[in-house]
């Protein structure tokens, strides 16, 4: 099995910024993609950005140029630095690694949330 913890989440200011990580911990074989999704009240689960292993990244167009994913492959650790958060960026921010404990096929884990809320 493999366990996701996240942190950094908390309340800001709009405009402010926020630094979420998620460390990956467990019978990891490897790790491909890593990535970060959030759901606001009454909406859908969305991505927000994921990155390869490779580090090749991807973002939602609501977030580019604002939000910045890396991560630290020895420490099986994926980040995400928000900056000019806004109001409409306040949601449940979920942690997920594509990943396998073995030679076997990869699967899709999560972490628990985090709270990310941006008031004015």
């Amino acid at each position: 099995q493999v366990q996701l913890v996240e942190s950094g989440g908390g309340l800001v200011q709009p405009g402010g910024s926020l630094r979420l990580s998620c460390a990956a911990s467990g019978s990891i074989f490897s790790i491909n993609a890593m990535g970060w999704y959030r759901q606001a009240p009454g909406k859908q689960r969305e991505l927000v950005a994921a990155i390869t292993s490779g580090g090749s990244t991807n973002y939602a167009d609501s977030v580019k140029g604002r939000f910045t994913i890396s991560r630290d492959n020895a420490k099986n650790t994926v980040y995400l630095q928000m900056n000019s958060l806004k109001p409409e960026d306040t949601a449940v921010y979920y942690c997920n690694a594509d990943a396998t404990t073995g030679w076997g096929p990869s699967y899709d884990y999560w972490g628990q949330g985090t709270q990310v809320t941006v008031y004015s």
